[in-house]
């Protein structure tokens, strides 16, 4: 059991949600090689993480807009032959999906995944030599670490260790919060007035506000509210492990349910999480450092209650 290939593909959460899966991995077994197949926009993250000994990337998003184009089926077969030439002795698909399903059949090793009853696409399961049931009521990190362990034959222990050391990229100068407004489903979106409010009420506290976008809208949204704010800016477009580096050595995040939100709570940022379009006992944030959930499905908290969350938090600094 000495070379382990986990497939874990997308989202930004989902993939920071494996990063304890290995790390238990790692402790459980290390002298292993741990390969990750992950989407190619979220690989510079995973080799932030030390059990990482290898990474092989996928462009499913990128494909999928063009699939019969000559030169992305020919990426498709390097890829494919890439990953085949390689003989593991276990493939661990925590993704759980049709296509993941696929790719690990299309891999050289023992397969193990879910079964069924514990899948949203139950069709994958059948891609899998070995299946486990895993409850689905469990939240996501849970669910990571529980298929690897029954995987790798042990059982995980302890509170979830993402891997990422924060003190690598905080740096000396001044102090910041960061917004992380961004989200592609509209349902989840606090309003622009919440965070005006939010920033003008934490202006007394000598943090600057950092607004990070990835899309042109997100870029807007973020100057429309930096430019009613004091001491805010808005960065450029950066890469993910750039973006990874800016959360990390912040003072304080506040943000509503994306992935760069799980980010930050696996830095052990001190983090305020605002829920209005998701539920957070499946999905939210989980870390070591000083954490407050506000909000539900269908309700939204104020930006009073946030202010009042996150001047706590900023407090206890």
């Amino acid at each position: 059991m000495s070379d382990v290939l986990f497939i874990k593909t997308s989202s930004l959460g989902d993939v920071i949600h494996h990063m304890p899966a290995l790390t238990d991995a790692r402790r459980a077994l290390p002298t292993a090689r741990f390969t990750w197949l992950v989407e190619e926009a979220y690989a510079p993250l995973v080799r932030l993480h030390p059990a990482v000994d290898d990474v092989v990337s996928v462009a499913w998003r990128r494909w999928r807009k063009s699939w019969l184009a000559g030169p992305t089926l020919s990426e498709i077969r390097t890829n494919i032959c890439a990953m085949r030439a390689r003989r593991y002795d276990l493939v661990i698909d925590t993704q759980g999906l049709a296509r993941t399903g696929v790719i690990a059949r299309l891999a050289h090793g023992r397969r193990h995944g879910y079964d069924r009853q514990s899948i949203r696409e139950p069709l994958a399961s059948m891609f899998y030599d070995v299946r486990h049931r895993v409850s689905r009521e469990l939240h996501a990190v849970d669910r990571n670490r529980i298929l690897t362990g029954l995987a790798l034959g042990y059982t995980p222990q302890g509170a979830p260790d993402f891997g990422l050391d924060r003190a690598r990229f905080r740096q000396a100068g001044a102090r910041y919060a960061v917004f992380l407004h961004a989200t592609a489903r509209p349902e989840k979106q606090w309003s622009a007035e919440n965070w005006i409010a939010l920033g003008k009420a934490l202006a007394g506290q000598g943090l600057d506000f950092v607004l990070p976008w990835g899309t042109d809208e997100e870029r807007v949204r973020s100057e429309q509210i930096a430019a009613r704010l004091d001491r805010a800016r808005v960065p450029p477009r950066a890469p993910l492990d750039d973006v990874a580096k800016l959360i990390a050595g912040a003072d304080l995040v506040v943000g509503v349910d994306t992935g760069l939100l799980h980010l930050a709570a696996a830095f052990g940022v001190p983090l305020v999480a605002i829920f209005l379009g998701s539920e957070p006992k499946l999905t939210a944030p989980v870390g070591s450092g000083p954490l407050k959930v506000l909000g539900a499905y269908g309700v939204p908290p104020s930006a009073e209650a946030v202010e009042e969350a996150a001047m706590t938090i900023i407090s206890r600094g």
